[in-house]
């Protein structure tokens, strides 16, 4: 039985997820198809790389692997500044000598005692190199000099969310003009309590600081540091950092489910009726499918019959171009292209009429010449 080409709209209540079988497949070939490309692109290379690892003779250790998104409608109206996080069970980022700069509120000693505290694991301690507040950023780093020494002194930014819409004003092109290191919101004020399912309004004090435990701290920054980012524009295209190609394919798959189904729930509008497919790439190979739709539209009312009166409004039908000087629409005047003026045609000079009498005798004479001429020859040759 031929399969019916029908296309249905999925219900508003429906939900389609990855398959994690279908993720851990083309994990596995996407991780198969770069090692063995870098391995030809080594062996044809001239020179070799004498700075790559031992374990890293092929060159792939450090190539990211991108899941790639792809929306019916835009996924956002604007572009957005501030990056959104995906919380992943394998962190992106676990360099030990990572530096990471903290923007906080004021004061910023209150913050910097915070991260000097005994609480505060050791591990993470030697990591954070900066913690400045946003008052001191403003005044210190206004040149764009200042600004461009700071961009290259530290690996991460990371911004406290009461004033992280603050940063592009402050610190410009330097930062925002690529994705790759601009701040990280981490929310690191104090905790509101709970009461009977409510928040309890915090009593404000002036002597008080309104921050987080050197634990709550400790807990946001790692996480920041390895989430994946979500840097939303105003297109139907979205790719995601969500692995390394030194990994393991389940670990890719792992952190693929994680990242599919919270981008869907928390930053695609209308969910998974607006997600057209998931692809997962490396920086150089084709696009492998993990999830593709079978409906083209996100609403019913995208679908217009041919023929039918909103069909006709949306693409009104065109007249004949005969005689026009441009394209008319029903229901416009027609502007008829002017008639052209006959050109005077100058005559042309009159040719002598050929006489053929006259021709024929001059082909005669000439042929009586020649005549002459050879009998003269044969006379002279007798002699």
């Amino acid at each position: 039985m031929a399969s019916s080409k029908t296309v249905t709209l999925r219900s508003e209540s429906a939900v389609s997820l990855v398959d994690p079988d279908q993720t851990l497949k083309a994990s596995k070939a996407l991780l198969a198809h770069m090692k063995k490309a870098s391995k030809e692109k080594a062996a044809n290379a001239e020179k070799k790389d004498l700075l790559a690892a031992s374990d890293d003779e092929d060159g792939t250790n450090e190539l990211p692997i991108w899941l790639t998104l792809t929306t019916k409608r835009h996924i956002a109206d604007s572009r957005s500044l501030k990056p959104g996080k995906i919380v992943l069970p394998h962190p992106l980022n676990t360099d030990p000598e990572i530096g990471i700069c903290l923007i906080t509120a004021e004061p910023q000693r209150a913050y910097k005692n915070l991260v000097a505290s005994e609480e505060f694991p050791a591990e993470w301690r030697k990591r954070v190199t900066r913690v400045i507040d946003v008052s001191k950023l403003k005044a210190k780093f206004k040149v764009f000099e200042a600004q461009r020494k700071l961009y290259s002194e530290h690996d991460v930014f990371l911004g406290d969310t009461r004033i992280i819409n603050r940063l592009p004003g402050i610190l410009g092109k330097t930062f925002y003009k690529t994705t790759a290191k601009r701040p990280i919101p981490v929310e690191i004020q104090a905790r509101v309590p709970k009461s009977e399912g409510k928040r309890v309004k915090r009593v404000k004090d002036a002597d008080t600081v309104n921050s987080c435990t050197p634990t709550q701290l400790a807990g946001e920054i790692e996480r920041a540091v390895g989430a994946a980012l979500v840097n939303l524009s105003p297109t139907v295209n979205t790719a995601i950092r969500v692995g390394n190609a030194s990994w393991s394919a389940e670990q890719i798959a792992e952190n693929v489910d994680v990242v599919a189904k919270n981008l869907v729930e928390k930053f695609v509008p209308g969910k998974w009726k607006n997600v057209k497919s998931i692809y997962l790439k490396g920086p150089e190979t084709a696009a492998l499918p993990v999830w593709l739709t079978d409906e083209l539209w996100l609403d019913q009312k995208d679908i217009v019959p041919d023929g039918s009166e909103e069909a006709k409004a949306i693409l009104p039908a065109e007249t004949a171009n005969i005689g026009k000087k441009r394209k008319s629409l029903k229901g416009q005047a027609e502007e008829t292209e002017p008639a052209a003026k006959k050109s005077k045609k100058t005559k042309a000079p009159k040719l002598p009429e050929s006489d053929d009498t006259k021709l024929d005798k001059e082909i005669a004479d000439r042929k009586a010449a020649l005549k002459k001429q050879k009998k003269a020859a044969k006379k002279a040759l007798e002699v």
